[in-house]
């Protein structure tokens, strides 16, 4: 079953191959139910940040759960618009006191430059978050550390200096939109990917022939764009705020053939 596969990433920690991502939910009643029912139904990975301003929420859920926390999975990042060494470490402390944890399973920067500045240069910044990063983790309190939404450009600044190669990178990634220079640099440095927004936020499930190849499988289209996602080797943390949409994104343990992936790889 799904739920409880897992990735094993470069430093030998288990990352659960699917989890609810709660971006666009917000604080409160929403984010702590999703949650709450996502552990309830065999979750056992939740991805957050501090940008999103759930992670009190999401903290409450998982205590909520009684789940040991040893087998839940946690991933929450570092906003986009701070970069720095002494920032990144105020943030995580501040992740952690959100969240109520003694650790965090992975932390990563959210993105190469604030996301009102898209295309910004923010070497210098990242370079220093990244010690940061790598000094927390020598800590013991994030068992993983990575990026999100860097493309090799701003990976390969990191690589020249680091003491520890991000083990993920979490990008968007979906039926139409494969990003695919992306996905081959990470490979090639054994970094993990992850797929957010695997529905392209709701935008591809109404599409003619991946509905059409949805119903030759007996599944649902966000099924099938979910299935797609975990058949490229990757991670998928589907968003959503509906218990039984929670249930339905798990129920994935179909294979789509060799020949249809290509076909929807040409979409």
């Amino acid at each position: 079953m799904i739920l409880q596969d897992t990735f094993t990433l470069k430093n030998g920690v288990k990352i659960p191959k699917l989890g609810l991502g709660t971006w666009q939910i917000p604080e409160g009643e929403e984010t702590y139910n999703s949650v709450l029912w996502a552990l309830q139904h065999g979750y056992r990975h939740i991805d957050t940040a501090m940008a999103y301003g759930n992670e009190a929420s999401v903290g409450r859920a998982i205590k909520d759960s009684k789940i040991p926390r040893e087998e839940i999975f946690v991933t929450t990042k570092l906003p986009a618009q701070f970069k720095g060494y002494e920032v990144a470490k105020e943030c995580f402390q501040k992740s952690l006191t959100a969240l109520g944890l003694d650790y965090i399973d992975l932390y990563l920067i959210h993105a190469p430059w604030p996301w009102d500045k898209i295309g910004l240069d923010c070497t210098e910044g990242n370079v220093a978050s990244w010690k940061a990063f790598e000094e927390i983790y020598d800590s013991g309190k994030v068992k993983a550390i990575g990026i999100s939404n860097f493309e090799p450009k701003h990976i390969e600044p990191i690589l020249a200096m680091c003491k520890y190669v991000p083990m993920v990178n979490q990008i968007r990634f979906h039926i139409g939109d494969r990003q695919e220079a992306v996905v081959s640099f990470c490979e090639k440095q054994d970094i993990l990917v992850t797929a957010y927004s695997p529905l392209a936020t709701g935008r591809i499930i109404g599409d003619k022939a991946i509905v059409a190849m949805a119903e030759s499988y007996k599944v649902t289209p966000a099924q099938l764009c979910i299935r797609y996602c975990l058949q490229k080797n990757m991670v998928v943390i589907p968003k959503s705020t509906k218990e039984e949409r929670i249930v339905s994104n798990a129920q994935v343990d179909f294979e789509i053939s060799a020949e249809d992936m290509k076909k929807l790889d040409l979409l």
